[in-house]
C-alpha cells in the first residue's frame, strides 16, 4: 500500500460545501489550495495549484498513490483536464468510491 501523503496547503477554518452543484462540478475541500499533478501521484510534476474555494469537473478517475486528505485516505485520483490530476481525498464527491468512469481504457 505504501505511505500516504498530504497533497494540499490548508488555509484556515473550513466551511461546509455541497457534494455536487449545477454544471456537474465538485468543490475542493474548503480552506485548501489543492495541488494539480501531471499524473496520479505526488511524484509526478506539479502542474498548478487550485485556489481555495475552487470547483472541479471530474472527467475520469484512476488508482495511484495513496494520499491522506480531509475526506479520508485513498488512492483514487480525479482527472480534471488533459494531464491534470488531483487526489480524490481533497474533492467533496459525497462518495468514497468512483463517481466517474475509469481513465483506463
Amino acid at each position: 500500500m505504501g505511505d500516504a501523503v498530504a497533497e494540499a496547503a490548508p488555509l484556515g477554518a473550513a466551511v461546509a460545501g455541497a457534494a455536487l452543484a449545477d454544471g456537474g462540478s465538485y468543490p475542493v475541500a474548503p480552506g485548501y489550495r489543492v495541488n494539480v499533478r501531471q499524473g496520479a501521484g505526488t511524484n509526478t510534476a506539479l502542474v498548478r495549484q487550485l485556489p481555495a474555494g475552487a470547483r472541479v469537473q471530474i472527467r475520469c478517475q484512476m488508482r495511484g498513490q495513496w494520499v491522506v486528505g480531509p475526506y479520508g485516505t485513498s488512492n483514487l485520483w480525479d482527472n480534471i483536464g488533459p494531464g491534470e490530476y488531483v487526489s480524490d481525498t481533497y474533492v467533496h464527491t459525497g462518495s468514497s468510491g468512483m463517481v466517474a468512469p475509469s481513465c483506463m481504457s
